[in-house]
């Protein structure tokens, strides 16, 4: 009997999307595509030892710290109106953020402090000797020139990254072989992402422009790296920009792949938690198939309904 229900429910969301693809976009049904949760990478499983804990213990811990929150949780409903987006989403990344990779602190507001900290230091983008500023002003980067949107002028630029100068030696300069973001964006080599949504600089920079538009909070300049660092680190702030994050990721997909991902918010978790929505909508249209979840998002889906009882 399990079985014929399960081939049932099978046929039943499969029906739905082939119609929803007649008529130009696929609903993607909620749930995880998955039996089974997705390996979870070794980084974060040796983090998560080295601090004498457990995915369970740091997954109970931030849902108790939300739980117990209810002006942070007013803030979230609120921000997630402002970018038309289920709140559940920006639930689904602080709780995959602080599960796998960085511990919740014992209050939420400490991440003020934290900011604080952070905006006194003098410190800056750059790799060695060459700014963030100094690098870009290579010719290299001529043909990102033209573009004004933040989003397309810093995707621009991480493609001439990849493409020109990572892994190679340019110029007499030899450059590692690793993400732009890791290389010119991590002046305090001990992690790339921070505050209450671990966002990450570049990231910020990208979604400067739908913030600055949908929130009213200041553009963001590379060569001012203490503000870029307030903008992530400030809870209020950071939820704005997590918050576009997740917008941009539910366009990508719809625009380039014609998939509608906003019913899933495992699959907006896991496109949070891996960046890189419209090169993998792109991917996702050449290979068909719907989306899946990774690890990440694969606990958020399995968790969905004690995550939605916090709004």
């Amino acid at each position: 009997m399990k079985r014929l229900l399960l081939a049932f429910l099978l046929v039943v969301a499969t029906s739905a999307a082939s119609s929803a693809f007649a008529g130009g976009l696929v609903m993607v049904p909620e749930g995880n595509r998955h039996a089974e949760q997705p390996k979870v990478p070794g980084a974060s499983m040796r983090r998560t030892r080295a601090a004498r804990s457990t995915f369970d213990d740091k997954y109970e811990k931030i849902r108790d710290l939300l739980a117990s929150d209810r002006r942070l949780i007013a803030k979230i409903k609120a921000t997630a109106a402002d970018y038309g987006i289920d709140p559940i989403h920006m639930i689904g990344a602080i709780v995959g953020e602080h599960t796998y990779n960085v511990d919740a602190y014992d209050r939420l507001q400490t991440y003020y402090v934290k900011a604080a900290a952070y905006a006194g230091n003098s410190f800056r983008f750059g790799y060695g000797d060459e700014s963030i500023g100094d690098f870009l002003a290579r010719p290299e980067f001529d043909r990102c020139g033209d573009l004004s949107d933040s989003y397309r002028l810093w995707t621009c630029r991480e493609n001439v990254w990849e493409k020109s100068f990572r892994g190679r030696a340019v110029g007499g300069k030899s450059f590692p072989d690793n993400r732009f973001s890791a290389v010119f964006f991590q002046p305090f080599y001990a992690g790339q992402t921070f505050g209450l949504g671990q966002v990450n600089p570049l990231t910020a920079l990208m979604l400067s422009d739908m913030v600055a538009k949908t929130s009213g909070y200041p553009k963001l300049d590379e060569n001012k790296a203490a503000a870029v660092y307030d903008a992530i680190m400030d809870p209020d702030k950071s939820l704005a920009y997590m918050a576009a994050n997740i917008r941009r990721a539910i366009d990508d997909y719809k625009t380039i792949a014609g998939m509608d991902i906003s019913h899933n918010p495992g699959v907006t978790a896991t496109l949070y938690n891996t960046g890189g929505s419209a090169a993998r909508a792109a991917a996702l249209k050449a290979r068909g198939g719907l989306p899946e979840e990774n690890y990440y998002g694969w606990l958020v889906n399995d968790k969905i309904a004690e995550l939605k009882s916090l709004l």
